[in-house]
């Protein structure tokens, strides 16, 4: 094993999806679950957000874990106050006007922190989230532009 490399098993998951209607399913993994829905102008029940939402939801909640990790791992002052995405979603996949390629083509995530970190140490941790932040790197790969915006506030 090389210098600095940490082994690590892979996480095997095991999730189970009920179709409760024609548009909301209840997810369950380990001891919680998860509802998707779809709002009511597409004929669902609205109790909670669409699986294409869950998506952006997953990337957010991936943002926000990975990028503590890194302060923590970078020894930093940080603090993550909130993550906002601004989605461009190309829907004719979804209404089966047409096949998509890259329903997603562009996602802008804008973090906002508290940092006293220098402006190397926040390169630095700008550089590293799109590697580490795995649902960021599953966009990436399906060829969506992940655009992350900091904001360093007082």
């Amino acid at each position: 094993m090389a210098e600095g490399k940490i082994t690590v098993k892979p996480a095997i998951y095991t999730m189970h999806g009920v179709s409760t209607s024609h548009s909301r399913t209840d997810i369950t993994v380990r001891d919680v679950s998860v509802t998707t829905d779809e709002p009511l102008e597409r004929n669902g029940t609205n109790v909670a957000a669409s699986p294409t939402e869950t998506m952006i939801s997953a990337l957010i909640g991936c943002t926000n874990n990975v990028t503590i990790r890194i302060a923590e791992h970078k020894k930093l002052n940080f603090e993550l106050i909130s993550i906002d995405a601004d989605v461009i979603f190309d829907r004719r996949g979804v209404v089966l006007a047409e096949e998509i390629e890259v329903p997603f083509p562009e996602i802008t995530l804008t973090i906002t922190a508290k940092t006293d970190a220098s402006a190397e140490q926040l390169k630095e941790m700008q550089e590293m989230l799109p590697i580490f932040c795995p649902v960021s790197r599953v966009f990436q790969a399906a060829g969506t532009n992940v655009i992350e915006k900091w904001n360093i506030v007082d």
